[in-house]
């Protein structure tokens, strides 16, 4: 397998023995050495045809997004599937940022991602040899960063980026001529949205306006407008509250994040989705049904944020993380806080176990005066949060804070990190693995607790419950 040049290809054209892959600013033809030869359609002959794969860019400019996007939808996949002995890369850096003639802009990151990729065949058996390239600078900056690849180091961390329109376009049809010689090649899954964009809905768009309508139709519950423009623009009805939310002496607060799709396919060749044998888990069903029936006040948040613009893409879950806290703050603040509620239950689920330790930690004090429970229900992959440091919360935690979590979850089999039971008043063991049925099995114990945690604030004497 080698990495690129016109003449190369040549010398290989009919030999299936070799797999021959080029990208390159290619523009129909006319830019340099011009001619077909070199364009998507120029798939080798003979006993090589399907060997040769070429990525010819449109215009210039083309940068590590489209670059990556490449070689991660139909590049590599072939790559994977010839399984080559030996990987040969002609280091051409034409198309390094600052290259005059080449006029395209990827980075010395860039450089050192795709090699990263490329080291992983062929047992890590590559070389590289140094060819082209017009700009002493990049090609010095380009070369070390690959270098550093091949003596084992880790390349630099590139920032969220988005393929470019022209890229989109040209891997999906390299990808439709090549799907007729590589099953690992999904033309299907190439295609730009951009195709029908202003037609299509993405499948969380439509599960989270499902939830909203039955949560409206089922249980009256409204839609609580965030005052805000950012926590709007991620979070716009995926907070419903019932109605008597301001006026119930109880209230639940229930903070999840989605939940789990199951399809089954009708051909797992194109991943074909099976309608009518497709469903929706929606863990938090049950929990909004005995919650209502017992006449609480209930807000139920759903803290998949919708995505954002380009230029707002943040680089990891950290400031995903930020906004569910943000939003949770408002919520407090402007309804919660306000309420005639004394008894408040804050039950967080998954990835909002988080962000709800972390309202507690910036509202400790109103928090403490109004939650009576505080429940964590947390899988094997995830542990126990505890809000703050003071010495009045970890007290709190230890006198309010429960934990629902596998039987078989590492905290349980002394694997897990020091001191972790002690943080919590309770923490019951439930015996189901699964993530996605854990709260549904929890739920016989989540309602004993909450109704004996009630019943002492009340003054009443309480049983403990059985997990």
């Amino acid at each position: 397998m080698q990495f690129p040049g016109n003449g190369t290809q040549r010398a290989f054209n009919d030999d299936p023995s070799v797999l021959y892959i080029s990208l390159h600013r290619y523009e129909e033809g006319i830019f340099y050495p011009c001619g077909p030869f070199g364009s998507l359609e120029s798939c080798g002959e003979g006993p090589g045809l399907g060997y040769s794969l070429n990525v010819p860019w449109p215009c210039p400019g083309m940068g590590d997004a489209d670059y990556l996007h490449a070689f991660q939808r139909v590049i590599m996949p072939i790559a994977m599937e010839f399984a080559p002995e030996l990987v040969i890369i002609s280091a051409g850096f034409d198309a390094a940022e600052g290259d005059e003639l080449g006029q395209c802009l990827v980075t010395p990151a860039g450089y050192a991602h795709m090699t990263h990729m490329l080291s992983g065949l062929a047992g890590g058996k590559v070389v590289v040899a140094l060819e082209g390239g017009y700009n002493l600078d990049s090609i010095s900056n380009s070369a070390l960063a690959v270098t550093r690849v091949l003596l084992g180091q880790a390349p630099d961390e590139l920032p969220p980026m988005v393929a470019s329109a022209e890229a989109t376009e040209t891997v999906w049809l390299v990808a439709k001529q090549q799907s007729r010689f590589w099953k690992s090649v999904d033309a299907a899954a190439c295609e730009p949205r951009e195709e029908v964009d202003k037609i299509s809905f993405s499948i969380p768009e439509i599960l989270k306006a499902h939830r909203q309508y039955y949560l409206y139709t089922t249980h009256e519950m409204m839609q609580i407008p965030l005052m805000n423009e950012a926590l709007e623009s991620r979070f716009s009805g995926q907070v419903m509250s019932t109605p008597d939310l301001l006026e119930n002496n109880t209230i639940v607060l229930f903070v999840h994040e989605f939940g789990n799709l199951r399809m089954e396919l009708e051909s797992s060749a194109r991943c074909d989705v099976h309608l009518h044998n497709s469903y929706l888990i929606d863990l938090s069903k049950e929990m909004v049904e005995w919650v209502t029936k017992e006449g609480y006040a209930l807000v139920d948040m759903n803290l998949f944020p919708k995505p954002v613009e380009k230029q707002n893409v943040t680089r990891n879950r950290q400031n995903i993380d930020e906004s569910a806290k943000d939003v949770l703050t408002y919520i407090w603040d402007n309804l919660i806080q306000l309420s005639d509620a004394s008894r408040v239950i804050v039950l967080g689920h998954g990835p909002g176990c988080r962000a709800v330790t972390e309202l507690l930690t910036r509202r400790a004090v109103g928090m403490m005066k109004k939650v009576k429970v505080f429940i964590q229900v947390v899988g094997l992959q995830d542990s126990p949060h505890t809000p703050g440091n003071s010495e009045d919360l970890r007290t709190w935690c230890k006198q309010n804070s429960v934990i629902m979590s596998p039987a078989t979850h590492p905290m349980h089999l002394g694997k897990d990190k020091p001191g972790v039971l002690k943080k919590h008043s309770r923490v019951f063991p439930i015996d189901e693995p699964h993530s996605v049925q854990l709260i549904q099995r929890a739920m016989p114990v989540i309602r004993d607790y909450i109704k004996d945690k009630l019943g002492e604030a009340n003054g009443q004497v309480a049983a403990a419950p059985v997990p």
